[in-house]
């Protein structure tokens, strides 16, 4: 199963008064783990850069300059993404930046039912907070030392590793070689039912802790109660004969 983490960062907080894209950062995840392949660009906003998103990103108006505009990267961007499950921390703040520069650039916008939003899946298992992708980086125990400033690949990166804890840790991905998500082989060869490791069985079996005075006893139990006991069903057969 193809998912994506993605993050951006912007000029501001509302490209409907003028703020712009300045950087997308995206981790292609394959059964919930990072496979290797990214999608990470920096773009010209086409204007200058407040102080306030500088100091949150790093990225200057003089860095952004010589960088691609985004219309010359959305074709790229849509096909990275496409028909796939794209998740981010607080998404809907991305989705609006995303959507409105896709508009503009003449592309369609991404499909909501496409979105997931791990700010969400955060609020609903840890409802008392704090769910910042920092907080949820100290409570599952991982890595952000290399965050002192926020950029799109990283925070995608390890947006990658908190995803992977909501949805109920490592266990959730330990398949089998060559086993696809939905069980099946990736040649298709077991008709879509995972294989399973046999149980293994012990060489000689453990001997039974119960006295023969145990099993006296407990059959005279038995006797007592009327009519037929469901457990003498399951009795061996030397046993069931004296409970007779």
């Amino acid at each position: 199963m193809r998912e994506i983490t993605f993050d951006t960062e912007t000029t501001g907080f509302d490209p409907f008064s003028g703020d712009r894209v300045v950087e997308i950062g995206c981790v292609e995840l394959i059964n919930h783990l990072p496979s290797g392949e990214t999608f990470h660009v920096y773009i010209n906003p086409e204007r200058d850069m407040p102080e306030g998103a500088f100091k949150v990103h790093g990225l200057s108006e003089e860095f952004l300059s010589d960088k691609p505009k985004f219309s010359e990267i959305a074709q790229s961007f849509q096909e990275f993404i496409k028909d796939t499950p794209i998740i981010a921390h607080n998404a809907s703040f991305d989705v609006k930046f995303l959507n409105w520069e896709l508009e503009k650039a003449g592309f369609g916008k991404i499909d909501d039912q496409y979105v997931i939003d791990t700010l969400a899946m955060a609020r609903l298992k840890f409802p008392a907070g704090p769910n910042s992708l920092d907080a949820l980086c100290n409570r599952f125990n991982i890595d952000n030392g290399k965050r002192t400033l926020h950029g799109a690949l990283l925070d995608s990166e390890i947006l990658a590793d908190v995803y992977l804890e909501l949805i109920g840790g490592r266990q959730t991905s330990l398949l089998l070689a060559g086993e696809e998500e939905d069980g099946s082989s990736q040649d298709g060869s077991d008709g879509g039912k995972r294989q399973r490791a046999a149980a293994k069985q012990r060489p000689t079996p453990l001997p039974s802790r119960l006295s023969q005075d145990n099993i006296e006893a407990h059959l005279t139990f038995l006797k007592e109660i009327k009519g037929e006991s469901l457990w003498s069903r399951y009795l061996p057969r030397e046993a069931s004969d004296l409970n007779e």
